[in-house]
């Protein structure tokens, strides 16, 4: 689990240098609550697609089929990486509103998941406050687990995230 944590640092120390170096505010670091809850941050790579990342901890029970029914709510750690698309069309109005949608991969660990690697389809709304460096999403992810067993669920959460 800390070879896990120590690799997600590395990569949002990494993503924090490169966008200091090309344009300002296009890494975002925030909280996601939901499915999982935890740390959130994204890295916007032109005007319209993002890699976003994240490190939650989960203590949701039995959430995927396939998994046995013995879980008991024991909490795992779950890490994930996805590559966005932006449709800042989607939505007529005078705000921004854009809808996103992409693909990544996750690792959980913990009891009955350890080590369990996902493939991710994401869909979701953000708002972009005018004036202000913030991100509010929502979004839904369904899973399709393929690594020391097979599942598929639902992952879901509501965040922000604050733009440097």
């Amino acid at each position: 689990m800390k070879n896990y944590f120590y690799a997600l640092l590395f990569v949002l120390i990494i993503s924090s240098t490169i966008s200091t170096q090309a344009q300002s505010k296009k890494f975002g670091l925030g909280v996601i609550f939901g499915e999982p809850t935890g740390l959130s941050a994204k890295l916007w790579l032109s005007n319209t697609n993002a890699l976003a990342f994240g490190l939650g901890w989960s203590v949701q029970g039995y959430r995927f089929n396939g998994f046995d029914s013995d879980y008991d709510r024991v909490t795992r750690t779950h890490i994930h990486v996805d590559y966005l698309w932006h449709s800042f069309n989607a939505i007529s109005s005078s705000r921004e509103f854009p809808l996103f949608y992409g693909i990544g991969g996750k690792i959980n660990t913990g009891p009955e998941y350890s080590g369990t690697f996902g493939v991710r389809g994401v869909i979701g709304i953000a708002w972009l406050p005018r004036s202000t460096p913030l991100d509010i999403f929502i979004e839904v992810v369904p899973t399709l687990l393929l690594v020391n067993s097979t599942g598929l669920g639902i992952d879901a959460g509501i965040g922000a995230r604050f733009f440097f």
